[in-house]
């Protein structure tokens, strides 16, 4: 049986976010070996805002087996930290799905703005899931409504959750 070649791309801090909401924590490490067992990951871009302050969390990142994506942060008028890695993940998406450089695609995220990746990646027959780091009612009617598969990271919580 061929071994199969499929990228994720994790929206960093939508997951971090979704997970944290849902009042869990996620082990990055059964995260990654999760996705590689259940859906032959053999890439997994990360990204993330670039904060100093962060190098650890980055590092461990790395070690885990993410490919991590950094994205210049800027303040908004209130001073929070943005660094909004949508258009850098799709962007690598589309290369990666143009240059045939992976069977499958796998989108980490629940944020409806990755519905029309994801209705491309469908039509090229290159969407094997999208993995919703929110549960049902909080993800974007605009990822369900395509009818892909999903699965809602709650409903695993158990496989790949900090014990």
């Amino acid at each position: 049986m061929n071994k199969l070649n499929n990228f994720a791309y994790i929206d960093g801090n939508n997951l971090y976010r979704g997970i944290r909401d849902s009042g869990w924590k996620l082990d990055y490490w059964r995260f990654r070996k999760w996705l590689t067992e259940k859906y032959s990951v053999v890439r997994a871009y990360y990204f993330i805002g670039m904060v100093a302050e962060q190098r650890l969390v980055y590092n461990t990142l790395q070690k885990a087996g993410y490919f991590v994506k950094f994205k210049e942060v800027v303040l908004d008028g209130k001073g929070e930290v943005k660094g909004n890695c949508d258009a850098d993940l799709v962007l690598q998406s589309a290369i990666d799905a143009y240059e045939n450089n992976c069977d499958q695609q796998i989108i980490v995220s629940s944020d409806g703005d990755y519905a029309c990746l994801a209705k491309f990646l469908l039509g090229k027959n290159k969407l094997r899931t999208i993995l919703s780091p929110r549960v049902s009612k909080k993800c974007s009617i605009l990822l369900k409504r395509i009818k892909a598969s999903m699965t809602f990271l709650e409903d695993v919580k158990d496989r790949i959750s900090l014990k």
